[in-house]
């Protein structure tokens, strides 16, 4: 091969190579910003939630459970306006209608609490519900998504007294305007967040319902993983 043919594919080589580098780099780039979105087809709507980084071992349980198909056919069994919609109780697949649900997953392994004062109970919130255990272990399984009602500065105050906490402007705000249950922080783990459908959690909240908060209708739930986004927290 000629000198100047030779040059001329060296530098082109070279510059493939280079490009091929950067596109592997960015590539890799882009997958460590990678967060798992999930979206919940229930009966009154779909939802789709985001999962947080910042709380891996309720991300990786919860990823494992609607690969596992886990959560298909089972119940938003309580719900209650102004506060929350819970489901994932095993028990309220083909649960006989008007039965008092919410007390299936016990015999699953607890999932070790993971607090972030960065992150609140806003509307939307999807959080790990608990029994009583005094290290606010997370139900395996059980999972609710906050409605919540908006705060004014005084009782957020009230609330910032008894829990020993300090919200953030930015928090402030969120519970004054788009509402949540700031007494449940630092409670319960939030572990992500809607993005899509809150105005399906506020038809779940206000559906009619008996005494134990069991919708009067049965409220169906299918989960599949569908796409990664950027993560944010």
């Amino acid at each position: 091969m000629q000198p100047m043919k030779m040059f001329k594919f060296l530098t082109a080589f070279y510059v493939l190579c280079l490009l091929s580098v950067t596109s592997l780099a960015q590539n890799k780039k882009e997958t460590l910003k990678e967060s798992t979105t999930v979206k919940i087809v229930t009966d009154s709507g779909i939802i789709v939630v985001k999962l947080f980084d910042s709380t891996p071992l309720h991300k990786q349980n919860f990823v494992k459970l609607v690969q596992q198909g886990f959560y298909d056919s089972l119940l938003f069994h309580r719900v209650i306006p102004q506060f929350m919609i819970q489901g994932g109780d095993p028990m309220s697949k083909q649960a006989a209608p008007g039965t008092m649900l919410g007390m299936g997953g016990s015999d699953m392994q607890r999932i070790p609490a993971e607090f972030n004062s960065n992150i609140i109970h806003k509307k939307g919130s999807l959080a790990a519900a608990r029994d009583g255990n005094p290290a606010k272990a997370s139900s395996a399984c059980q999972f609710y998504i906050v409605q919540g009602k908006t705060y004014s500065d005084q009782e957020l105050n009230m609330i910032e007294q008894q829990k020993g906490i300090r919200y953030t402007t930015e928090q402030r705000k969120s519970y004054k305007t788009i509402g949540g249950t700031p007494f449940l922080d630092m409670e319960y783990t939030v572990f992500g967040e809607v993005i899509s459908g809150l105005e399906v959690i506020d038809k779940i909240a206000n559906a009619p319902r008996n005494g134990y908060d069991r919708p009067l209708g049965d409220i169906h739930m299918k989960m599949e993983i569908v796409k990664t986004s950027p993560a944010v927290k």
